[in-house]
């Protein structure tokens, strides 16, 4: 039997667990701030491309097993669980800001009955789960249970991560509170998901971390990229040398222009901010994020040495997305990338098979294409920014014959040098040597 439950905000990753957890057979109900994404929700359409979560809305609305309002008060009565999955955006000094997770929360308590067990989905510091119960106590005459439970949804693949997790996290001060989890997830356990139980400050830092470890890795490869491009060696190489070590495995050792989305930044910057707070020195957290920023320079500093002045010069993007899979363009290095060329007087034009809207919304000045092909017309060279599939597929001598001179800058190492080469083309890739046409 389903249990009742209700996630507050239809973000990403709101929107994920509504649709996923309906796919279980519970009943859910979403609710947001949002009229308008809540009318655009109930007509079955997704306000961000997540491939497969249109289809897994529609059929959940389709059964009767998932609905949307905009009226906190009609979502939370009598739900068993209650999911509050709203944003956690950083504060100027990059400390992550829990006004909207306490308003929430306050809300959802007014509502609430007597047992129901109140989620983070959010990600937030250690020791929000207490300041939540007091506010749950401050506003409810019921014992309403506080618990954690962080998200480890990939972007591009959120579905499959949210119905076949490798692990699921509870954080949880009450057996109760456990008890009521494990029914909810007790479909995916019985499927292999490893279920790991700890405290609540526990299982908030532990989203933190695992966040700050996988940005630490990613930089860690783009700095052997720059080490590599000094020495002459080839980073697609080192990197296999390393994850063919299963101590250090070949995920996030691809080398280029960094990282993005709405996680990494935000969170590694947060979880910097609350290691300060607590009084500990952890210095390598901010060299992660100097190294990553470092890549769109060391990228830029490509586009210059290939084309040699920037000024008046046209430069093609090829993806515009933080990466294939998303239209999201949160923190997305390909538009670091253009407010920087278009800074030194290049003229910038981007193509993305999804995110060309909301990039266009984010930087005005770039100018939009209607394939790579359009936007490498009459370009000084291209830059690969996003490793989308079509853009592997690519007719190389139509790129060629599009472009005023043959040169692509990969950032993301997609190309084979060796084809590259053969179709007559300059490329400077990333970490390796670069191939002159």
């Amino acid at each position: 039997m389903g249990m009742r439950i209700t996630v507050v905000g239809t973000g990403h990753v709101g929107l994920v667990t509504c649709a996923s957890l309906a796919a279980l057979g519970h009943d859910v109900v979403g609710t947001d701030a949002d009229g308008e994404k809540i009318a655009q929700l109930e007509r079955g359409v997704s306000p961000f491309y997540e491939p497969g979560l249109e289809e897994l809305l529609r059929e959940g609305m389709a059964s009767g097993s998932l609905r949307f309002t905009s009226d906190v008060s009609e979502a939370v009565p009598g739900a068993e669980i209650v999911f509050i999955s709203v944003g956690t955006p950083p504060k100027a000094d990059g400390e992550a800001n829990l006004i909207a997770v306490e308003r929430v929360a306050r809300e959802v308590a007014r509502h609430a009955t007597e047992g129901t067990v109140v989620v983070e989905k959010s990600t937030v510091p250690a020791g929000t789960g207490g300041r939540m119960q007091r506010a749950l106590s401050q506003e409810s005459p019921h014992r309403l249970e506080v618990a954690c439970n962080p998200e480890f949804l990939a972007e591009g693949r959120a579905i499959e991560d949210s119905l076949r997790p490798p692990r699921i996290l509870v954080g949880a001060e009450s057996e109760r509170a456990f008890a009521a989890l494990r029914r909810l997830y007790a479909p995916l356990i019985a499927d292999g998901s490893r279920l790991i139980e700890t405290d609540i400050q526990t299982a908030e830092l532990a989203k933190y971390v695992c966040n700050a470890f996988l940005a630490l890795k990613i930089s860690f490869v783009n700095a052997v990229a720059r080490v590599c491009e000094l020495a002459g060696a080839d980073v697609v190489d080192v990197a296999e040398v390393m994850g063919s070590d299963p101590r250090i495995g070949p995920s996030f050792l691809a080398a280029g222009l960094g990282y993005g989305g709405s996680c990494f930044p935000k969170d590694l910057q947060a979880f910097e901010r609350l290691v300060q707070r607590l009084g500990y020195d952890f210095p390598i957290l901010g060299e992660i994020a100097r190294i990553n920023d470092e890549c769109v320079e060391a990228t830029l500093a490509k586009v210059k040495d290939a084309v040699w002045n920037l000024e008046g010069k046209r430069v093609a993007l090829l993806g515009l997305a933080f990466k294939p899979g998303t239209d999201d363009v949160r923190f997305a290095p390909a538009l670091a990338l253009a407010r920087r060329l278009l800074d030194e007087g290049a003229r910038v034009v981007g193509y993305d098979p999804r995110a060309m809207g909301n990039a266009k919304a984010e930087v005005p000045e770039l100018e939009m294409a209607t394939d790579a092909y359009d936007a490498a017309a009459g370009a000084d060279c291209a830059v690969l920014c996003t490793e989308w599939e079509e853009f592997a597929r690519l007719d190389l001598e139509k790129v060629k014959a599009s472009l005023t001179a043959p040169i692509v800058i990969d950032g993301r190492n997609l190309f084979d040098p060796a084809a590259m080469q053969a179709a007559g083309m300059t490329l400077y890739p990333t970490g390796r040597p670069p191939v002159v046409a």
